[in-house]
């Protein structure tokens, strides 16, 4: 049976890794550049993490990891933020971070691994950055897969669009076909775990930990219905700015999430009541660290912080937020293992080529 083995760049907590691992594809190695990646990443996939920034990772280094592998697989989900509609209402000229899809390009052009995938908001198709990533793989030789999925569709309790690309060397490849059916909900996700106070957190589980609430928050809370809006609240708990004319067209926050419809779409700030629809459906909190990170797709005894180490709600929000749902990773990873199940075609000659346990890295290189 051919070895696989996988490079996961931008790792982050170990979303896609996580959800790669548990359909069967290894993965050798994990590259970020926020150290407080390691302990979640290391503890729950047995993987290394490498503290570097990917502008820095060498072809060698990417060699090294890879090993002996027959079937080489580069992930690269680089980090949102800069493609995502929010920050181009402030960033019309371009963040460096665009830059980072250009280092992918580079390390795919060094390696040719014989898979490659990655995942972004929708919007990141409208730059040319991400054009020219998919131009260079065709020039590669690369049969690409590009879609903007419904993460709901496949079991993830939160409605969350992503722009999902595969490619391969070894044949046409594309992502599985929806998963589900009836979608998963809130109540489905979370409606089981115990009840907390704001700025509680519960004893066996650091992470189940909900941010303190002022009083006026408190008491915008309890004025606050599953699915509603601050427009529901009387009028001397409204934000000023919320008065205004111009403050009219915000209504997604400040908001509760409806037990019996997916999550709305997590951001790094998920944790405070006033970011977005986070507040829980009927306890007076916005959702917890650990409610969080289940509607990520993390199962519930992820470990994010080692035993004993301190809670920071800014740190851990952003890592969860920023994460590939460990959802969308299995997705990912059942494609792959579906694609490589068949009798790929080489792309330039269309001659079969007799399972993946002949497939050779000198002939997909040279």
């Amino acid at each position: 049976m051919a070895e696989i083995a996988c490079i996961d760049l931008f790792c982050g907590a170990g979303g896609l890794t996580h959800g790669l691992k548990s359909e069967g594809i290894k993965v050798n190695a994990g590259v970020d550049v926020d150290k407080a990646c390691r302990h979640p990443f290391q503890a729950n996939n047995a993987a290394d993490f490498i503290h570097m920034d990917v502008g820095l990772v060498s072809a060698e280094l990417l060699t090294e990891l890879f090993g002996d592998a027959d079937v080489r697989i580069l992930a690269g989900c680089a980090p949102c933020q800069p493609f995502s509609t929010y920050a181009q209402r402030y960033d019309v000229v371009g963040s460096p971070r665009w830059g980072l899809l250009y280092q992918f390009t580079r390390l795919i052009e060094a390696t040719r691994p014989e898979l490659v995938t990655m995942e972004n908001v929708p919007s990141v198709a409208k730059h040319a950055v991400f054009d020219d990533f998919v131009e260079s793989l065709k020039k590669l030789g690369y049969w690409v897969h590009q879609d903007v999925v419904d993460c709901a569709l496949y079991g993830l309790p939160q409605s969350r669009r992503r722009m999902v690309l595969l490619a391969s060397l070894l044949g046409p490849i594309e992502l599985i076909a929806p998963t589900h059916g009836r979608p998963t909900t809130v109540r489905d996700a979370i409606g089981k775990l115990p009840a907390i106070q704001q700025g509680g957190t519960l004893r066996d589980d650091p992470l189940h930990s909900a941010s303190k609430l002022s009083n006026l928050n408190l008491e915008r809370i309890r004025a606050s219905r599953p699915g509603g809006t601050w427009r529901d609240w009387p009028k001397h708990l409204v934000a000023e700015c919320h008065q205004r004319e111009t403050g009219q067209t915000y209504p997604g926050v400040y908001g509760r999430m409806t037990w019996d419809e997916p999550a709305p779409t997590l951001t790094t700030q998920f944790y405070g009541f006033g970011n977005g629809r986070f507040g829980h459906p009927e306890q007076d909190r916005a959702i917890t660290l650990r409610e969080g990170a289940i509607l990520q797709g993390f199962p519930p005894s992820y470990s994010f912080v080692p035993e004993g180490d301190s809670i920071h709600f800014k740190a851990l929000g952003r890592m969860i937020g920023n994460a590939v749902p460990v959802t969308l990773g299995k997705v990912i990873g059942r494609s792959i293992s579906g694609h490589l199940g068949v009798k790929p075609q080489r792309k330039k000659s269309k001659v079969k080529i007799e399972g993946v346990v002949d497939v050779t890295r000198k002939s997909l290189v040279a």
